[in-house]
């Protein structure tokens, strides 16, 4: 089996920035089919346009662009993509990286999809801060990875412990998020009350319904931006009242217009 050393990804890589402790890059996937391999290092993937599948022991993801993976270090898996475009971005932990902020690696094991939202973002703050050239992205990168990390751990160590609906809803909500939701209809289908919806969801989403539901459109307005739909069909596919909206929400949440977004991508 092959074992890939830090940095080392199958494929064309564009850009590599080395932090302290940290190896980001930015790939071109050009291998049809992967066989199963490992690396030295722990990671995520970010898929930042066209798709793949990638399999592990457990279980097989299709990554279409927005997909965020993580691999624990040299935990096996393999891909394979059709004969389209498809570039990832990948943020590599080193050792030094764990030791340098007393982190537990082992805290957050095995290779998962991660599906919240709030998380996804971080990520696409991470890469815009690597395109942007600021002589603060090295500090900005640290914390909106060791923020991601730590809610990872977080979420991995209080998965068991959550009650059945907070699956339920997160599935549907992912599902309908572009649609009305009533909070009372929400509730009925859940079959809990109301309030106790309102004042739990926070405690397990860390925000609010509305929140959570705006973290959504926005992360599928960035996986939609990869593509050449205008601006104003991206927010009312979305789910945006109209353009000002989703433009508004997409800079308070990334930090830039999504036009600048959309040119970020173009810069590789």
């Amino acid at each position: 089996m092959n074992t890939l050393r830090k940095g080392e990804y199958f494929g064309e890589t564009n850009q590599i920035v080395n932090l302290e402790g940290l190896i980001i890059t930015d790939t071109e996937y050009t291998h049809p089919y992967v066989d199963w391999h490992y690396h030295e290092n722990a990671y995520f993937t970010f898929l930042l346009q066209g798709n793949m599948k990638e399999g592990n022991r457990k279980e097989t993801y299709g990554c279409s662009a927005g997909t965020l993976l993580y691999h624990h270090w040299e935990d096996p898996h393999y891909n394979s993509k059709p004969d389209i475009f498809t570039r990832g971005f990948h943020i590599e932990l080193t050792q030094s990286w764990f030791d340098r902020f007393d982190i537990q690696k082992n805290k957050v094991e095995g290779s998962f999809n991660i599906k919240d939202p709030a998380l996804k973002l971080l990520v696409y703050q991470m890469f815009k801060e690597t395109k942007t050239n600021d002589l603060s992205f090295e500090l900005a990168v640290t914390q909106l990875l060791l923020h991601l990390f730590s809610q990872l751990a977080h979420q991995k160590e209080s998965s068991d412990r959550k009650p059945v609906w907070v699956g339920q809803i997160n599935e549907i909500l992912h599902e309908s998020f572009t649609e009305s939701l009533n909070l009372t209809e929400l509730s009925k289908t859940l079959n809990i009350h109301p309030i106790h919806l309102s004042r739990d969801f926070h405690k397990y989403f860390h925000c609010n319904l509305g929140e959570y539901l705006r973290k959504l459109k926005l992360n599928k307005s960035l996986e939609l931006l990869t593509l050449s739909h205008s601006l104003t069909d991206i927010a009312i596919e979305c789910g945006f009242s109209d353009q000002s909206h989703f433009t508004r929400c997409f800079k308070e949440n990334i930090g830039i217009t999504p036009l600048k977004y959309r040119n970020l991508l173009k810069n590789y």
